[in-house]
């Protein structure tokens, strides 16, 4: 796609657009003089290059990457016109988009009936699901993993609810067991399972906690909001296929979350909330003297928290889900492609004299360390933490971040490492750009090489 030439279609046609309602004159206070203007934009843009290389396959660090062209071109066109998809008379063409690219994602998640809306972050999401299971289950708490995203705690203290953090497995998923026995209390309402943890990208066995939702009476949320579109994968064929019993299960929870800003290509923010009995909506009511009186249909602004949102998030995710669906042959192949890139380095890690796999990979996220002679947690924190510095200050420099591990769960994966403190850090690359599949094997020589220049006696890189 030539971006250029699309932004340029983009601003041909909302001036077409414009130019059906009438000659109007722009007023003169917001007149900006081109060349004051180009002073100021020099400066902008100097500051724009104080960032790391997102799109760049050598940045294998945070989970973040560019939109898709077709995002950023559906998102800038509809910026031009700036609707606001609170109230349908803010935005009835990308409110519109915004029903249908929900339907969308409920249909990825196997929901036969469904109420949702888009949000501007997994955050946000996230206490949509809450507030509505705070609503269901007063005075009950919310239990989750104790290696899922630390919103859910914060999200608890803003709802008024209690969080009960529960303790993982060897692999960082939620251990059920310890759960059950959180549940026995009966002070626990709501139980948040988490498809693609954002620290290692573990996999909570949603269809094993299935049995929980009766036994227990209680809710069963999803978090996906990162590793949600692996869903795509659950069977496939191929060494990128996943095993399909927890993605499957999430159709018979009560509710999931989803980033589209993550793999779904799309810009800051756009999460989304899927709940999947629609009677929920009842928890929402509102009225405004002012604002929902263009139509009787439902405004989106009725079924949400937030009040404005951006339409052009919706327009962006419509207009790249009609180009790459959100299917496995769709968007389902962009997963493929990071997937195969995160097992690949995996099995470069294993055969390497120089690294050591913390955990072997369940998404697109790599988590590893240097391998350090003697082994203690000090000196594994210390080596990690010069690869990630030198990395960045290199030549050809590579981007890469770190995990925390706590002591307990280090020595469960590295039973032969020295506990000489309360954990280390390691370090964790995020590969969901599907480029990644090309130059993982450079960046693991990188990795390699900045090992190497700490070793005794080595030069450095």
């Amino acid at each position: 796609m030539d971006l250029q030439h699309w932004l340029g279609r983009a601003a041909d046609a909302i001036q077409e657009w414009a130019e059906t309602f009438g000659p109007y004159e722009p007023h003169p206070a917001l007149h900006i003089d081109d060349d004051r203007f180009a002073a100021v934009f020099e400066e902008f843009t100097g500051r724009l290059r104080d960032n790391y290389p997102f799109f760049h396959p050598s940045y294998a660090g945070q989970m973040l990457k560019p939109p898709h062209p077709a995002a950023v071109i559906g998102y800038l066109t509809t910026m031009l016109i700036n609707p606001n998809n609170h109230a349908l008379d803010g935005g009835p063409a990308t409110a519109r988009m915004e029903r249908e690219a929900v339907a969308r994602l409920a249909a990825m998640f196997g929901y036969d009936t469904h109420l949702g809306h888009l949000t501007t972050s997994g955050t946000i999401a996230n206490l949509e699901a809450l507030f509505v299971a705070r609503e269901l289950h007063p005075g009950r708490g919310v239990a989750y993993s104790a290696d899922a995203h630390y919103t859910h705690g914060r999200m608890c203290r803003v709802l008024g609810m209690k969080g009960y953090p529960v303790a993982t497995d060897d692999r960082g998923r939620l251990d059920l067991d310890a759960l059950e026995d959180v549940l026995r209390t009966g002070q626990v309402g709501t139980v948040v399972l988490t498809t693609g943890s954002t620290g290692l990208g573990a996999v909570d066995p949603v269809h094993e906690a299935l049995a929980l939702q009766e036994r227990h009476g209680v809710r069963l949320h999803v978090d996906a909001a990162y590793g949600g579109f692996f869903t795509l994968l659950a069977g496939a064929d191929g060494p990128e296929g996943l095993p399909p019993e927890p993605w499957r299960a999430i159709a018979r929870c009560d509710s999931v979350v989803v980033d589209p800003h993550k793999h779904g290509l799309q810009p800051y923010g756009c999460g989304a909330v899927l709940f999947r009995d629609p009677e929920v909506g009842r928890f929402y009511l509102h009225d405004s003297p002012y604002t929902y009186f263009t139509s009787t249909e439902l405004h989106l602004g009725e079924i949400s928290l937030e009040c404005s949102r951006a339409g052009a998030a919706a327009a962006a995710l419509w207009l790249t889900f009609q180009l790459l669906a959100p299917t496995p042959d769709g968007l389902g192949r962009v997963l493929g492609a990071g997937r195969r890139a995160a097992l690949k380095w995996a099995d470069l890690i294993t055969a390497s004299d120089t690294l050591e796999l913390y955990q072997r990979p369940e998404l697109d996220i790599v988590s590893y360390f240097p391998a350090v002679q003697p082994a203690s947690l000090t000196a594994v924190d210390a080596a990690s933490a010069r690869v990630l510095a030198d990395g960045m200050a290199a030549p050809d420099p590579v981007f890469l971040s770190t995990f925390r591990a706590d002591r307990e769960a280090f020595t469960a994966r590295h039973p032969r490492t020295t506990a000489d403190a309360d954990g280390a850090r390691v370090l964790r690359s995020v590969l969901m750009k599907p480029e990644s599949e090309h130059h993982v094997e450079r960046v693991h020589d990188r990795v390699e090489q900045l090992t190497r220049s700490h070793r005794p006696g080595a030069l450095r890189v």
